[in-house]
């Protein structure tokens, strides 16, 4: 078939053609901005997934909502090595000038940018001895208008993350409407900067002020906000999304087949749920790969046995294998350990996709016949690379989908 007229699209965050099996979290979304709309409390979301089910689709559809409710709105990725400040600052000067053609004091954004250039500029390195940073290390958020003075700029993040969160709240409520930060990758952010993000968050709930944070994270994130604040666990709602079921990989797949006037068979329907497991990137991969080869509608469980390979050879290079060379050969070891008994774990838990399948790490200690406090710095930097995740005390599991499968099929 006309490779030219494939619909589907397996790409990192980029929106399917058909957001299929995500009905529910639209319309909790809808349900939050009306209640809060009309001044009804409501709290800040936060959505976990394992990777390649679709959280920053997700998210970015969320975001379209907002704005269609006329919402200011703005998003950031964590990272790591990066502050909260800057991001965030440019995520509200986004969300500010969406609202400020309908405000009707222009000296109130003024005065809210001042704040903000503030917050943001308190960022900026000092040099030793607490000298002034150097001009190149100086950074200029965009804002034209003075920095403000006495507001947000004390230096501790959870002091000026609540009153700038506060004050941008105030600005959104004179407009009568609401202003949305969307956090992607959340559980990348430092303990410091979720501790501030989780104080904000609470002070927003107590005034029921008009503005949410809307995360997106790995499995362990509320594990990450709890250690934060102890209050995290009520203080959100958390959404878990995982991969379609039958219904919904179907109609990802067959909706916007029918809009090219290509069908498929049942069986080859089939075998694509059989090979992709249900998760969204792998649905599009599958599908991909198996339109391109298929010579003619409707599509058949032969064209899919001839494309798998060649949509399994893809993943094994850009989904698996960047993350695997990623790692040193001492995560690779544990890794492969973790592969040999999450397929165990399963096993034993009523025959699971062995990628939901927690491993306890004394397991992989003994199974490597070394001691778990020797093999901690392999499993720390294998969190920090999010390649794993701990989800509960003592176990530890893949972030990504499938990846024991992949590493079974490595050489050691």
């Amino acid at each position: 078939m006309d490779p030219v007229r494939n619909p589907y699209a397996p790409g990192a965050g980029q929106r399917p053609p058909e957001l299929a099996g995500r009905g529910r979290e639209l319309d909790v979304f809808d349900v939050v901005l009306e209640r809060i709309a009309r001044g009804r409390p409501e709290r800040s979301l936060m959505l976990t997934g394992l990777r390649g089910v679709g959280k920053t689709v997700l998210l970015n559809t969320l975001r379209s909502q907002a704005i269609t409710h006329l919402w200011g709105t703005g998003k950031i990725e964590a990272r790591p090595d990066q502050s909260l400040r800057r991001p965030v600052a440019a995520a509200l000067h986004m969300a500010v000038r969406e609202l400020a053609p309908r405000h009707r004091a222009p000296d109130r954004i003024d005065g809210f940018l001042g704040v903000l250039k503030a917050f943001a500029q308190r960022s900026a390195p000092t040099g030793r001895g607490g000298t002034a940073p150097k001009l190149r290390d100086r950074w200029q958020p965009g804002i034209d208008v003075p920095a403000s003075s006495g507001r947000a700029d004390s230096g501790d993040i959870e002091i000026d993350l609540v009153e700038l969160l506060t004050d941008a709240a105030a600005v959104a409520t004179d407009v009568g409407t609401g202003i949305a930060i969307f956090i992607d990758e959340m559980q990348d952010l430092g303990a410091e900067d979720v501790s501030a993000l989780c104080a904000a968050c609470h002070e927003l709930s107590q005034l029921g002020a008009p503005l949410i944070v809307v995360g997106a994270g790995l499995p362990h994130l509320p594990a990450v906000l709890s250690a934060a604040k102890s209050y995290s666990e009520r203080l959100f709602r958390y959404q878990r999304i995982d991969r379609l079921d039958r219904i919904a990989a179907d109609q990802a797949l067959c909706a916007p087949a029918e809009r090219e006037e290509v069908e498929y068979e049942a069986k080859a329907l089939d075998l694509l749920y059989e090979k992709s497991g249900g998760y969204p990137y792998f649905v599009q991969a599958y599908g991909k790969a198996t339109w391109d080869h298929a010579p003619r509608s409707p599509i058949t469980a032969a064209d899919v046995r001839v494309a798998a390979p060649e949509a399994e050879a893809e993943l094994a290079v850009g989904f698996f294998g960047s993350r695997f060379e990623r790692a040193t050969p001492a995560e690779r070891e544990y890794m492969r350990a973790m592969a040999t008994l999450s397929l165990v774990e399963g096993e034993e838990d009523g025959g699971r996709d062995d990628m939901d399948a927690a491993v306890p790490t004394a397991e992989i200690a003994r199974s490597l016949g070394r001691k778990p406090a020797s093999l901690s710095p392999a499993r720390d930097a294998l969190i920090k690379k999010g390649l794993i995740y701990s989800g509960e005390r003592g176990t530890v599991a893949f972030t990504v989908p499938h990846f024991g499968r992949y590493l079974r099929t490595q050489p050691a």
